[in-house]
């Protein structure tokens, strides 16, 4: 897609501190993060949403998931990480491609995430 953003990015016409990269996936640390490890990962090819995957591509969506493995140990997660989808104008997604926000070693006076009732 010629104006996202994202795709942008996958393509090295803007910059990122790129965490790890292959053929398919793309992963940097988000330029506003919301704890003190935050890594987009995000599928090279342009796909709007979780709403888009179907039997042909939901492969890279399974190596998405690989690669934020090997993240874990490379960021030293061993203590466990988040990973979080936004999908569609209601679920609060800001950038129109598929990502994923992969999210660790929170500690505190770090923001807190919500929480029911707060």
């Amino acid at each position: 897609m010629e104006d996202c953003i994202f795709c942008k990015i996958a393509k090295g016409e803007i910059p990122s501190n790129k965490v790890y990269e292959d053929e398919t996936v793309l992963a940097f640390y988000d330029l506003d993060p919301q704890a003190p490890v935050h890594v987009l990962l995000i599928p090279k090819e342009h796909i709007a949403s979780a709403k888009e995957i179907t039997a042909e591509n939901s492969g890279v969506v399974a190596h998405i998931f690989e690669v934020a493995a090997i993240l874990a140990k490379e960021l030293g997660l061993e203590n466990g990480f988040r990973i979080v989808n936004n999908c569609g104008k209601d679920g609060m997604q800001s950038v129109q491609h598929l990502h994923f926000h992969m999210l660790g070693k929170r500690v505190m006076g770090w923001p807190p995430f919500p929480t029911a009732g707060n």
